[in-house]
Formats: structure tokens, sequence, C-alpha cells
């Protein structure tokens, strides 16, 4: 019981230091594929996959959310 007191504190920092350490790896996961996404629709543009209005609409639609992602940080 007196271990449960003293190390209650402790515990909670430790629960708190791995909550923000999984939703920092998770943004950092979901800004990371945005960039690759960003990445795989100027190969298929470069390589005639897509037509330059299709990719202008989808290169505008993932920069704006990649600036999103930043400016929440």
């Amino acid at each position: 019981m007196l271990h449960q007191i003293l190390f209650a504190p402790i515990t909670g920092l430790t629960w708190v230091a791995e909550q923000v350490h999984d939703r920092v790896m998770a943004e950092l996961d979901q800004t990371e594929n945005l960039h690759k996404r960003l990445l795989a629709l100027q190969m298929a543009f470069d390589m005639g996959e897509i037509d330059e209005e299709l990719f202008e609409i989808q290169e505008e639609e993932l920069l704006l959310a990649i600036q999103a992602m930043e400016e929440a940080e």
C-alpha cells in the first residue's frame, strides 16, 4: 500500500510520457505518409500516368494537409 502511494506520481508521469510519445510518433507517421503520397503523385505525373489537372488538384490537397500538420505542431 505504501509502495503504491509513494510511486503513484511516477507511474502517472510515466503513463503521460508514454501517451505523448505515442501521439508524436503517430503524427510523424502521418506526416511521413503524406510526403510519400506526394512523391508517388509526382512520379505518376512524371511518368504520364495522370494528367496535369488531376496532379495539381491532388498535389494541392496533400500540400494543404502537410501544412495543417506542421501548423498544428
